[in-house]
């Protein structure tokens, strides 16, 4: 079970990863317009491109977890996303995590725990 633990973790950390670089990418785009500049924006804009290399990667590896594991295991084991999630939120946007917050991500962990024994 150690080895199904550590690949969604992995896999969460890459599809939180997905979802930090489509904010910083959606920072970073004009409004939309259909014109030129707005399409350069979404072009050339790399944490637009990152954030789909780290989505692919991780649906590639959720693939292959829900093929190698029985889905009533793996897929509550997927809510280790929001841990990371919010993790990156104060981490990289810098912003506040109250008690209720760090709550669930408490009971989060707790219930991964339980499930993957």
């Amino acid at each position: 079970m150690f080895k199904l633990f550590l690949l969604v973790a992995i896999q969460s950390v890459f599809l939180s990863g997905a979802q930090v670089m489509l904010k910083l990418a959606s920072a970073r785009i004009l409004p939309f317009s259909w014109s030129w500049p707005f399409f350069r924006s979404v072009i050339l804009n790399g944490w637009l491109a990152l954030s789909g290399v780290a989505g692919i990667t991780a649906f590639v590896l959720w693939t292959y977890i829900l093929k190698r594991y029985p889905f009533g295991i793996a897929y509550p084991l997927s809510c280790m996303g929001y841990v990371f999630g919010l993790i990156a939120a104060m981490l990289v946007f810098h912003e506040t995590i109250n008690w209720n917050q760090w709550a669930g991500i408490v009971l989060i962990m707790a219930g991964c725990a339980l499930i993957a024994k």
